[in-house]
């Protein structure tokens, strides 16, 4: 068994070209110090025992450079990793060492990236700026729905799903994560009918409506998917990045579509629910915007999913580093020149969480409800409408109780839902 902590150096201070990683360590049996060591030398250039080799290796190892309670810094040199290679990087820094014996818990909290690394990326394609250009929306959140129920609408009643919603207000309709091409809703039949009901939509509103249609497959099978989008003008393509996986997203990316991707985090949870083992959203939501998704789902920090709004907060908008007062902005931060993510906030919303979710999140933010619009009492139109009263009224600093007296679709949804806390 490796005795020497050779892998421990508190007075090493890290290079620019580094990256470094911010985790949570419980240890098994040992101290801190002890297992991360172990941590550093699995996801580097060591092993369980000493194996007799050549010297300059040791060179290019791991060092743990900072150990406060439970909280180690681990760097790593850029020499550890292929360029432009998401799972070359995350075998090794997220790889082996949840397994490992010598922790019971293991958090992966967050990473730094060096700028040579992050340029090695394509990132998001258009970013915020360009998706408000294209959907032409100037100030105000977007509004986006999913189509409900999830699974086993026939193609013309999930169409004509869409353009209520898009009628009634909503910018974005997309298909939810496990809709994909099912014999009660076929992938390319569905696609049609719904992209004629956005250009219907768009002509009669006069505003610019997407459908953010799925096509995760496998990865040969993606591909001809997009292409088919692309082909009958769609503006958007969404993946399930998770259970596609690293990959599959970097390929769909590299493919240079000239639509934006729309990222569904399904499976998420799997990494980050645990507080003490796992991998953060903070860390998935770096990797997703460096393979180039151009709107990613945060979580809403209320309504029914799991999620804290420090959580949601410092994933799409800011989180302290090492104790530096300056905050950077996470989806949006100056990252070497690459793009911003667009921010999706998503599961169990209405309404009544407009004001809530505008305060906390700010406005660059896709607002999107599913239930929260389809289960107003007199249908999708009237959901949709409402909600794009909501954000109307909360952009004016009106209450949405005073807005509903003057405003019934809203009126009737607060009704059935209730009324926000002042």
């Amino acid at each position: 068994m490796v005795k020497k902590l050779e892998f421990v150096d508190l007075k090493y201070k890290p290079k620019k070209s580094d990256l470094i990683s911010l985790l949570k360590i419980t240890p098994n049996k040992m101290s801190v110090k002890e297992a991360a060591n172990t941590v550093a030398l699995e996801s580097s250039v060591g092993t369980w025992t000493d194996v007799p080799g050549l010297s300059y290796v040791k060179n290019i190892r791991a060092r743990v450079f900072s150990i406060k309670k439970d909280i180690v810094k681990i760097a790593y040199p850029i020499e550890l990793f292929e360029e432009g290679n998401i799972p070359n990087i995350l075998s090794s820094i997220a790889g082996n060492i949840f397994g490992m014996k010598a922790v019971k818990g293991l958090k992966l909290i967050d990473v730094s990236f060096p700028e040579k690394l992050i340029k090695s990326f394509r990132g998001p394609k258009y970013g915020i700026e360009k998706i408000r250009k294209m959907m032409k929306v100037k100030k105000r959140p977007f509004v986006g729905t999913i189509i409900k129920p999830k699974l086993g609408l026939n193609t013309k009643h999930h169409a004509q799903c869409a353009y209520e919603a898009w009628r009634g207000g909503c910018d974005f309709v997309k298909d939810d994560e496990n809709l994909s091409s099912q014999k009660f809703n076929p992938f390319e039949k569905r696609l049609s009918k719904t992209l004629e009901m956005q250009d219907r939509a768009e002509e009669e509103t006069g505003e610019k409506k997407a459908y953010l249609v799925n096509v995760t497959a496998e990865t040969k099978e993606m591909l001809k998917r997009a292409e088919l989008v692309e082909k009958m003008g769609g503006k958007y393509i969404m993946i399930d990045i998770i259970t596609s996986g690293w990959s599959a997203l970097q390929t769909l990316r590299e493919a240079n579509f000239k639509m934006a991707i729309h990222a569904h985090r399904a499976m998420h949870a799997a990494f980050d629910r645990v507080k003490n083992h796992g991998v953060s959203m903070m860390v998935l939501a770096d990797f997703a915007r460096l393979a180039g998704v151009d709107q990613l789902h945060i979580g809403t920090g209320i309504g029914k999913l799991e999620g804290d709004i420090s959580t949601i907060k410092e994933i799409k908008d800011e989180i302290e580093e090492n104790n530096v007062e300056e905050t950077h902005r996470r989806l949006k931060q100056n990252w070497f020149g690459l793009k911003s993510v667009l921010g999706v906030s998503s599961g169990g919303l209405y309404p009544g969480h407009v004001p809530f979710l505008i305060k906390h999140l700010g406005n660059d933010i896709v607002i999107q409800a599913g239930g929260g619009i389809h289960g107003h009492p007199k249908g999708t139109l009237s959901g949709a409408i409402a909600m794009r009263q909501a954000v109307n009224a909360t952009m004016q600093n009106i209450s949405l109780k005073d807005y509903s007296k003057t405003h019934k679709e809203l009126k009737e949804m607060l009704d059935r839902f209730g009324y926000p806390k002042d």
